[in-house]
C-alpha cells in the first residue's frame, strides 16, 4: 500500500470514528433522564396497611398510584412506567409480606429504574377518627365496709368521679421518606427524625434490611455516592408542592437508625410518599375523594417535572434546600 492509499485509509477511519462518536453522544443526550419510573402502591391484598374509617391504606395508595401513572404517561411520554401492582393483591403473586417487598425491589432493580416512588398513607397508631377516654371531674364520699366479723365497720372514703369524653384523632399532614444511608454531616442534618408513632412499620423485621450485612454496607456506600442527593431533592420538591397546595407538610424524614426496606433495597433514587393520615376523619375523606387524589397526583407530578428539569440542567441544589425544623 502506497502512502497515498494509506492516507486515505487513515482518513476514512478517522471520519468514521468521529461519526460513531457523534452518534453515540447524540444518543446519550437524547436518552431521557427518567427513562424508567417505578410506581409502587404500598401494601395490597392480605396486607391492607393502615385502616381508616371508610378505606384502607392499600386501597387509597393503589387508586392514587394508578392516577399518577396516567398523568405521568401524558406529561412524560418518553418515560416507561412500571407498576409493582395494579390490583388489590400482594405484588408478584406473593403469599407473604416479605416476599412481596423483595419482589418490589427486584422488579425495580431488574427494570433498571431511574426513579422509585412508593405511595402510602400515614396513621397514628390510635383508633381512626377518635376514641372515648375518661377523666376525673370531681370526688364524692362513699361509705364502704371494711374488716371482717366483729371488726367489720363502716368507713367513709373519697372516690373520683369520672366522665367519658371524645378524643378526636387530629394528626394530619404529609411527609416523604428517603433512606439516610449516612447520618453524619449534612445528610444527617438534612433529614428530620420521624415520630415513632407514624410512618411505615420498620419494627417489623420483614420491612428492614440488615444494615450490618455486607450487602447493606456496599449498598449504603453506593447510595450515599449516587442516589442520596437525588432522593433528597425529589422528596423536598414533593413536600414543597404539597405545601403550595395548602397541605400541612411534615417534611422529609427517616426514622431513627432504621430504614424502610423497599427504599434501602432499590438501586436508584427512591422516595416513599405518605400522602396523609387515614386515621384523621377529614383527611381520610380528602384522600378517598376524586378532588383530593387529583390534587395529590398533580402535586407529585409537578415535583417530578421540576426534578427532571434539574437533572437535565445539570444542577441539583439539594444542599441549598432547608427542611423545616
Amino acid at each position: 500500500m502506497n502512502n497515498k492509499n494509506l492516507y486515505r485509509c487513515v482518513k476514512s477511519f478517522f471520519v468514521a470514528g468521529i461519526f460513531i462518536f457523534a452518534t453515540i453522544s447524540a444518543w446519550a443526550q437524547q436518552k431521557p433522564v427518567l427513562s424508567t419510573i417505578i410506581i409502587d402502591p404500598g401494601h395490597g391484598g392480605k396486607d391492607p396497611g393502615a385502616h381508616g374509617q371508610i378505606a384502607t391504606e392499600a386501597e387509597i395508595a393503589l387508586s392514587i398510584s394508578l392516577k399518577l401513572g396516567k398523568v405521568l404517561a401524558e406529561e412524560l411520554p418518553e418515560s416507561k412506567l412500571i407498576f409493582t401492582r395494579t390490583t388489590d393483591v400482594l405484588p408478584g403473586g406473593a403469599t407473604n409480606i416479605h416476599d412481596a417487598l423483595e419482589y418490589r425491589a427486584n422488579l425495580a432493580n431488574q427494570s433498571k429504574g431511574d426513579l422509585f416512588i412508593a405511595i402510602h398513607c400515614n396513621a397514628t397508631g390510635a383508633r381512626a377518627g377518635g376514641w372515648y377516654a375518661k377523666r376525673v371531674v370531681g370526688h364524692k364520699n362513699v361509705v364502704r365496709y371494711v374488716g371482717k366479723g366483729s371488726k367489720r365497720r363502716k368507713k367513709t372514703v373519697r372516690v373520683p368521679i369520672y366522665e367519658s369524653y371524645w378524643v378526636k384523632n387530629t394528626r394530619r399532614g404529609t411527609e416523604t421518606y428517603i433512606w439516610a444511608a449516612d447520618r453524619t454531616g449534612f445528610k444527617g442534618d438534612a433529614i428530620r427524625e420521624a415520630d415513632t408513632q407514624t410512618g411505615e412499620n420498620v419494627e417489623d423485621s420483614t420491612n428492614q434490611l440488615d444494615l450490618n450485612s455486607p450487602e447493606a454496607i456496599i449498598r449504603g456506600q453506593l447510595y450515599a455516592k449516587k442516589y442520596f442527593a437525588k432522593s433528597l431533592l425529589l422528596a423536598t420538591l414533593v413536600e414543597e408542592e404539597f405545601e403550595k397546595g395548602g397541605r400541612l407538610s411534615e417534611g422529609v424524614k427517616q426514622r431513627n437508625e432504621k430504614g424502610i426496606w423497599v427504599l434501602q433495597a432499590t438501586g436508584m433514587p427512591s422516595i416513599l410518599v405518605e400522602t396523609g393520615f387515614v386515621t384523621n376523619t377529614e383527611e381520610e375523606q380528602y384522600l378517598v375523594s376524586e378532588k383530593g387524589q387529583d390534587e395529590i397526583v398533580t402535586q407529585i407530578v409537578n415535583a417530578i417535572k421540576r426534578y427532571k428539569a434539574s437533572l437535565e440542567g445539570g444542577t441539583a441544589p439539594v444542599q441549598e434546600m432547608q427542611v423545616n425544623p
